[in-house]
């Protein structure tokens, strides 16, 4: 298709958006929120609540997200549900208008949020259609677009897309890390009182390593009973040490896991060899997995959702998760050291593994959730019952 000539489909009236594919598929539809044009990785989220905590999570950093849910933007923003001031997804595809929010938690229009963010949003694409046909063809790049006056020039923005290399092989962890080393503080968030203080007592130290973190991590760290300290993602093993954690936490991000492990991995090595303990989770599990000597692979559509089955192989239980990954550890080819511990029951993918011998696992989703079910708390507990 690499050659193929763009599918110029007749621009109708009123079209102030695009979506060019670069296969040459164009979606035509109605722009909000900032002007002008981004390149990405277009992907599909199945969750039905959850937008601007989706849109503000760094793991979508240079991907176009796809709403499967027609109803986005309907209840508006606020500041408490941000998870991340740094780079996120690049632009939203929906089905609906946005319309005006309907929320007493409302603080602000979505469309006019997107705007402030400088991210593109496009509605009134058939997301059914968009979504079959990554679930059939893979996750493609595409530009997505946005002009008042509905001026764009598709043969140029079909070769942007297929100009852009794609995810593979790209360290975006280095993007969205925040710079400096931060003493966190906060809890989790309740109805009415907001999110609660971090606790004075003594408590175990977790150094917290920041590959493009939701700040909902730190918060149910704090709640599982840790004293947390975050750091970039890029620091070296002993600016890790020189913090005396009782137990380092691998956050999720976007990009290649074998691309950020070039510095990353030889820091886990190092605490592994300490015997201290580690926690993964998304991208984080997956450098786990590669410091133990496994390996990555970049999947047809990934899993990104609040509604995705995970089945615990130790006693059978199925914890309801939410996921945002495009890459997955290899399970046809763990080491012997290495234990698979979960595994989704939508495509046996690796959801989860041990270090044998080790105080360190990890597992491919999300359970912090935010959006989604707290099924997998538990997980935060385990570790800091790891460091007493």
């Amino acid at each position: 298709m690499a050659d193929a000539a763009p599918s110029l489909a007749p621009q109708p009236a009123g079209a102030t958006g695009v979506l060019v594919l670069a296969d040459g598929h164009v979606a035509w539809g109605r722009g909000f929120g900032a002007v002008g044009e981004a390149v990405g990785e277009v992907c599909f989220n199945t969750a039905m609540t959850g937008y601007e905590e989706v849109m503000t999570d760094p793991s979508y950093a240079a991907q176009i997200v796809t709403f499967t849910f027609p109803h986005i933007g309907n209840v508006g923003v606020n500041t408490e549900d941000l998870e991340s001031h740094v780079e996120g997804a690049v632009g939203c595809v929906v089905r609906e208008e946005v319309t005006a929010p309907s929320n007493f938690r409302a603080e602000g229009d979505f469309s006019e949020w997107l705007t402030k963010l400088g991210k593109i949003g496009l509605a009134g694409i058939d997301t059914r259609a968009l979504t079959r046909r990554i679930r059939l063809s893979g996750a493609p790049n595409a530009v997505i677009a946005h002009h008042p006056g509905g001026k764009f020039d598709i043969p140029a923005l079909v070769k942007r897309a297929r100009d852009w290399p794609g995810l593979e092989g790209m360290d975006l962890a280095k993007v969205v890390t925040r710079r400096e080393v931060e003493e966190w503080q906060g809890g989790t968030w309740t109805l009415g009182t907001g999110y609660a203080r971090s606790p004075r007592s003594p408590r175990p130290h977790v150094v917290a390593m920041d590959f493009g973190a939701k700040d909902n991590i730190f918060r149910n760290l704090v709640r599982a009973g840790a004293q947390v300290t975050v750091v970039p993602g890029t620091t070296p093993l002993d600016g890790v040490l020189a913090l005396e954690p009782d137990g380092v936490f691998l956050s999720n991000g976007p990009g290649d896991p074998a691309a950020t492990g070039d510095y990353a991995v030889p820091v886990i090595q190092g605490l592994l060899e300490r015997d201290i303990p580690v926690f993964g989770i998304c991208l984080g599990h997956q450098m786990l997995a590669l410091a133990a000597g496994a390996r990555t692979t970049k999947m047809h559509q990934g899993h990104r959702g609040a509604n995705h089955p995970v089945k615990r192989l130790g006693d059978g239980v199925v914890e309801i998760t939410s996921m945002n990954h495009g890459f997955a550890v290899d399970n046809t080819a763990l080491p012997d050291s290495v234990e698979e511990t979960h595994v989704s029951l939508f495509d046996g993918s690796n959801c989860g593994i041990s270090i044998k011998g080790k105080k360190a696992f990890g597992v491919q989703y999300h359970p912090e959730a935010s959006p989604g079910p707290m099924d997998s708390f538990y997980l935060f507990e385990r570790f800091v019952g790891m460091l007493g």
